[in-house]
Parts: C-alpha cells; structure tokens; sequence
C-alpha cells in the first residue's frame, strides 16, 4: 500500500493532497512545482537557475523548495492583505493560497492539454525550476518580484502520472479539492508504523498553532471552518467572534494522535511576521494544521467554493459532493443530485464489487507467480517417479530371471539324472555282454567236438537271450540333449520400446487382472477378484463385472462399483458359468479381461439359516441341529437356495415325543414362519405323524401315504427342478408320486417342528439310485 501513499513528483508520503481533474493527486507544494506559468505576450520567465546535483542538495529537495523557503514566497506575495495563517504551519498550508493566485483567471484555457516540461524529479517527472532571487535581495524580494511579473500570465498544471494538463482560475491550486480521505489514511499509515518523519518527540496535548510563545500553550478550541487550534489568548486576537468569523464553529480540540506530527508549532519567525487579522481561514486545508497532524480532526469537510458550507448532497453530473449554496446559487443548480449517504453507500459497494474482481486476478497472479516453482517441484517428483518405476521394472526382470535360471537348473538336472540312470544300467549290460562274448571265442577256439556240444546249446540260448535284452531303443537317450525351453522376450521388448509417458486425461484405463489364486465357487455362489495392471497411470472410476447364464449364454452385468472383489449368490448348482470384468472412467470403457470359468458345485452343502428362522427355533451343532422351544410349530429355512437342477437332502428324526406333526419340504423366502410348513402359498411340504403323511400346499391334505415316523427314522427329500417334481421318502422308502404346480423361482429348504421333535440335516448327497417305489393308500 506504500506506493499509493507515495506522491509521483518528491517519492515521499503525501503532505496536503489534492486532486487533480484526471482524479490522480499530488502533493499541495508539489503541485506548486510542476505549475506552469504562460505570460502574455508571450514573454516567458526569467532565465531560471537550475538547482544542480553538485550544489550538494537532494534531488527530492531540487524538485520541492524548502517548507520555509515556500513561507517567505507566499508573504513575499501576500501583500498587505495576507493573512496570518498564510505564513504559520510550516508554510506547505501557509503561503501557499497566496503562491497559487500569482496564476491569472483563463476563460480559454480550461480543459487537457499538454506541455514541454523542463526538469525531472527524482520520480521522473519533470518540475518547473524555482525563480532565482537576484543578487543582493532577499528570498521574499525576489519571490515578490517574481509574482509581480507574472501578474499578467495564465498557469496550468500537468499530471505527473498520465500527462494531463487543466488550467488554473483565480483561486490557483486552491481550486482543486483537497484529499482529506488520503490525508487520514496516510496519517494513520505513519502512526502505524510508529513514528511520523520529521518529527522529534511526542505530543502530549494539543497546542496552539499560531502561539509566539516558548513552548507554545495548549490549545484551547478548534475552529471547524479554519481547521486551526488556538489558545484562549490566541483566539482572542486572530479568531474574534464577530464579523467574519461570527458564524465560524468553535470545538474542544480533539486528542492528540498516538503517532507525532511533523511539526509541534508554526516557525517563530513566520509567526511574529504574521498579522493579527483573521485571514488565516481564508485557506480552508492550507493552514499550519495540515502539516501538523490537526487536519484530522475536521469531522466534515467543506464546501471549496462555499467555506463555511459542509457538503449535503452529491452532484451526479459532475461527480462531486456538493453543499446546498452550490444547488441554490451555483452552477449545480439543474444538474442530478442524490443524497450524499446515498451515494456513498452506492460507490463503496461498486468499489467492494470491483476490489473482488482485483482480488480474484491478484490470486491468479499469485497463483501464476508461483507457476516455475510449481513446475520445477512437479518435474523433481515426476523425475523421482520414473526413477522409482523403471528401478522397479529391473528388480522385476531381476526376480523374473532368478526364477528363468532355477526353471533352466531344474530342467538340466533332470536330463542328468535320466541319462545317468540309462548310462549305469547300460554299462552293466555292456559289461555282462562283453564277459560272455570274450567266454563264447575261448570256446570257440577248443578243438573237441563232444565237448563243445556239451554247452553249445546252452551259450546260444544265453547269447540270444543276451541279443533280445538290447531291445529297440535301449541304446537310445530317454531324454534329448536340447533343452526345449526358449525365451519369448520378443513382446517384452517391444514394451520396452514403446515405453513412454501417456496423457491420464485421454487415456481409458487398460485390462484388468483376474487373481485367480482368489477366485473361488462354494456351493451355487462364486467370488472373483481383480486388480489393476501395475504402473497404470490411468485413473479409474470403478469396474463393470459380467456373467452368463451358466448355459454359454448373453453375458449380463452382475456388478458396478470400485471394489475389486464381488460375491455372486443364488447360481444354479452343477453348472458352468463365464465372467469377466473391465474398467472405466470418464473417458471411456476400458477392453474386457480375459475370461474366467467357474464351475458351481454338484451337490448342494447347507445349514439351517438362524437369521431366516423363527425366534422359538433352537440350532445346535453348527447350525445342522433343529429343535423347538414352543409347542406351536416353527419354521426354519435352509442356508442355500435352489432354481434349476436336482437335489437331494436328509433329515434324521433324533427325538420324537407325543406324537407331533413335523413337516419337511420347500419354502419361498417370504414363508410365513409361525405355523406348519404348507398352511400358505408358499410353501411345499410333507407332514408326517407316526403311522401315515400328508402332502400339503395352501393348506390343502393330497396323496395321503401309509408309514410314519419314529425316533431314529430318516426323512429324504428330493428336488428335481428340471421335471416341476418334489418327492418325499422315510427310510428309503417314496412316499407317494407328489409334484410341483408348474411353477418357477427360488427355493429353499424348510422344516417345520415343535419341542417334541428334534432333526438333523444331512447335506452334500448324492442323488440315491436305489429308492423303493412309494406306498399308496385308499384315502
């Protein structure tokens, strides 16, 4: 913020700014600086004398005057008319209302234009050098001399910053308004920062600014029109109440700043040199409180062309506040006005609105700044990934090559062994055939007819015998010398090669991989498993899994979602089902993975379900035991569901006391559980008592049978889902030809039972071939 508080002509804090008509500001003895006179008759100044660098001066104090050189200018200009505020406050407020009228009233010259400047300042912009005082005279003889030849020119000033140039009227700089808002905000830029340049030690009271005494006294008001404090003696003498100042606001004064002023008093001699006249409230904003820290206590600021006039309304044509003289009197007398609260709310919101647009460029400029170090932290992190994934690709074709090297070791020692097995027992036989051919020659040899004749027979039949144990491929390796193991690195380096980065934005995600070593069926419900390949860059949303019918038919999706590992339940029992998976994300639909076929178990394994079962239902021995704490019957489903295929099951009758009724058969999921297996539609089932059964389905009694139950006895159920058929038998024995309605779905294994009778489920059994014929009845 330092550099908006900054003058663009001294490069120091602003001291009294005003406001130029282009809306930039400028330091009040600035702008003084920077004013050009045009004499008329085009008679130019007097040659100036150029402050140069080696005159041991500052460049800041070549392009702004001393404070008490501008003092003596404007009482050398003032004239008897001067007022003593104009020489008090450090002369940037005190001479300068007279300085700025040594410029003539131009009805012509009132708009932009440009113009030639002459010297620099330290910021650049060229000033307009001081008038030189003759030799021999005084600085205010010359600067009186000054204003005296130029009486008769007209003076403009140029901004500093975009070049602008606006005429002066009679009032000089005193026309433009003065920037009490900047004064403020920079005042309280000084106090926090501690400390206020130029000055020496604290203040602890207000004092009087325009008090000859050493010190000063304290001050005793504050007058709202003249923005000057004053003593009680003080005020007596300079700010009587009466004529013109009788309608002036005399106030307490304010308490001090926290941080000093510039300047604890006015310069004695522009004090004593003053007056006694009330003039000094004829410069409103260029009294000695300006520089000395008072300008702040000025609640409201007033009316430039009307002094004593604070400002009530706001001028919309010519964008500036207004007092109500300006809208009677003045020239905004038809222009729009708005109320001043109004319009001051009105602005600070569009000033709030535009600060938020600054603000979102200023973090996208931030934002922006930061972009190198952004790349090059990215570039190490992305150089540290290739780094860690080709060093993983050598330690897997390191790992891989061990275990090519033990596969080659393996495959070399097992041809060793082959080959010494068929070398030993060759050398035993070559070391019995050469044996019995070197006896046959001695044989041979011997002259007696008898006596060879003797064991002839006998050495053909041990030299044939001898012939037929060489058999065909004897002699022949069992096993070849080459190894039939080649290394197929063609694919591998072609990867190699064509190892490159990849964009992950365009890229769809590659194959998944099936674990198979986690695939695995368990009775009629399959798991697979998957992963991605490794070093994918490519993001992943989730996976589509897909499976057939169990008969090579449409494949159908049978899960969406990220995990990596899916449980598939309710599958037909004996059959062979295909799955495969693939990824996506949003660019698209990955390619499928390789296919995986899983084989559903034949015979169905299956406990009784404690979740499915009535609350009076007792399970024991792991869920495969059934009894009843109730005297009503219960039902208890089974832990596996049936929708195709042919099963069979047992339950052996462990106790059976008083009689009771139990029921062995199907059931829907949603079978009522609260009374006998077969009272409702949903269930399919066979009640039993000791001497005969019933089949029962919507609590309707068919096929009744002749044999019963007993403790002991063994309930088989058979479900052929293939022919609609369910069939009942008791100790091997069919109980009556019983069947499905043609109906198709879910089925599940069902036991109805009270606390008389207990059962025990036998499961993963074949399907008997030795069942006896069923035993009918009259009824």
């Amino acid at each position: 913020m330092e550099e908006e508080l900054k003058c663009p002509v001294c490069g120091s804090l602003f001291r009294e700014p005003i406001i130029l008509p282009c809306s930039h500001n400028v330091c009040l003895p600035c702008a003084r600086t920077i004013a050009v006179q045009t004499p008329d008759g085009e008679q130019h100044l007097p040659q100036p004398l150029l402050l140069s660098r080696s005159s041991g001066l500052p460049a800041g104090a070549a392009a702004a005057p001393s404070l008490e050189h501008d003092a003596a200018a404007g009482l050398a200009c003032s004239g008897a008319g001067g007022s003593a505020a104009g020489g008090l406050g450090g002369g940037a407020g005190g001479g300068g209302d007279h300085a700025d009228k040594l410029s003539l009233y131009s009805e012509t010259d009132s708009g932009y234009g440009s113009y030639t400047p002459s010297l620099k300042s330290p910021n650049g912009v060229r000033v307009l050098p001081m008038v030189p005082a003759p030799p021999g005279s005084s600085a205010a003889a010359a600067r009186g001399a000054a204003c005296s030849s130029l009486s008769s020119s007209s003076s403009s000033i140029t901004c500093p910053q975009c070049h602008r140039s606006a005429s002066l009227d009679h009032r000089g700089l005193r026309g433009f308004q003065r920037n009490r808002l900047l004064e403020v905000i920079v005042q309280r830029y000084q106090q926090g920062r501690g400390a206020v340049p130029g000055a020496s030690a604290a203040v602890a009271v207000a004092i009087c600014q325009l008090c000859d005494r050493t010190p000063p006294e304290p001050a005793a008001t504050l007058c709202e029109q003249c923005d000057v404090l004053y003593c009680s003696a003080c005020q007596l003498k300079c700010h009587p109440s009466r004529g013109p100042f009788a309608k002036h606001r005399l106030v307490q004064p304010p308490p001090p700043p926290p941080a000093p002023a510039e300047a604890a008093s006015a310069p004695t001699g522009a004090t004593q040199g003053a007056p006694s006249g009330g003039g000094g409230c004829k410069s409103p904003g260029g009294t000695g409180a300006g520089a000395s820290g008072g300008s702040t206590a000025r609640k409201f600021p007033t009316c430039p062309e009307h002094e004593m006039e604070n400002y009530s309304m706001y001028c919309v044509s010519c964008r500036t506040p207004v007092c109500y003289l300006c809208l009677e009197e003045g020239r905004h007398t038809k222009h729009e006005v708005k109320p001043l609260g109004a319009m001051w709310k009105q602005h600070k919101a569009q000033l709030s609105q535009a600060l938020n647009g600054v603000s979102d460029k200023a973090k996208e400029a931030k934002e922006f700044l930061f972009s190198e170090e952004h790349i090059a932290e990215n570039g190490l992190d992305y150089e540290a990934c290739l780094v860690a994934q080709c060093d993983a690709l050598v330690d897997a074709l390191t790992r891989q090559k061990a275990k090519l090297l033990t596969k080659v070791t393996k495959e070399r020692e097992h041809k060793l062994k082959m080959v010494w097995d068929q070398i030993n027992h060759c050398t035993l036989k070559l070391r019995q055939s050469t044996g019995l051919m070197e006896y046959c020659l001695e044989v041979i040899k011997e002259n007696d007819p008898s006596g060879f004749l003797q064991i002839s027979d006998a050495l053909i039949k041990r030299v044939q015998v001898s012939q037929e144990q060489w058999v065909k491929g004897a002699l022949e390796p069992k096993v070849s010398a080459e190894f039939d193991l080649t290394l197929d690195s063609e694919p591998l380096l072609q990867a190699i090669h064509q190892l490159d980065f990849i964009q992950m934005k365009c890229r769809v995600p590659p194959v998944p991989l099936l674990q198979l070593e986690k695939c695995c069926t368990r009775n009629n419900s399959v798991t697979l498993a998957w992963r991605m390949p490794p070093f994918t860059h490519s993001p992943v949303d989730g996976y589509i899994l897909e499976l057939d019918d169990g008969a090579g038919g449409q494949f159908r999706e049978v899960y969406v979602g990220k995990e990596t590992l899916c449980t598939i339940d309710g599958l037909h029992f004996n059959s062979t089902y295909n799955a495969r998976v693939k990824a996506f994300n949003s660019s698209g639909v990955g390619p499928y993975s390789k296919t995986v076929v899983l084989q559903t178990s034949d015979v169905a394994w299956f406990t009784f379900d404690p979740n499915s079962g009535h609350r009076d239902i007792i399970l024991s021995n792991d869920n495969q035991t059934a009894t009843c704490s109730s005297y009503d019957d219960r039902v208890v489903l089974g832990t596996a569901a049936f929708s195709k295929g042919v099963h069979y099951w047992e339950l052996h009758v462990d106790r059976y006391d008083n009689h009771p009724d139990p029921a062995f058969g199907v059931a829907r999921a949603s079978v009522v559980k609260d009374m006998m297996l077969g009272k409702d539609d949903k269930a399919w089932a066979m009640y039993v008592d000791n001497n005969r059964s019933w089949f029962m389905h919507c609590n309707s009694h068919t096929n009744r049978t002749e044999g019963g139950v007993c403790k002991g006895a063994t309930v088989g159920v058979l479900l052929d889902l293939n022919k609609h058929t369910l069939t009942f038998f008791i100790n091997g024995q069919q109980q009556g030809p019983t069947a499905f309605s043609q109906v198709d779905g879910v089925f599940m294994p069902a036991l109805s039972l009270n606390r008389n009778v207990q059962v025990t489920l036998h499961t993963g059994l074949e399907v008997p071939t030795n069942l006896g014929q069923p035993k009918l009845s009259g009824n």
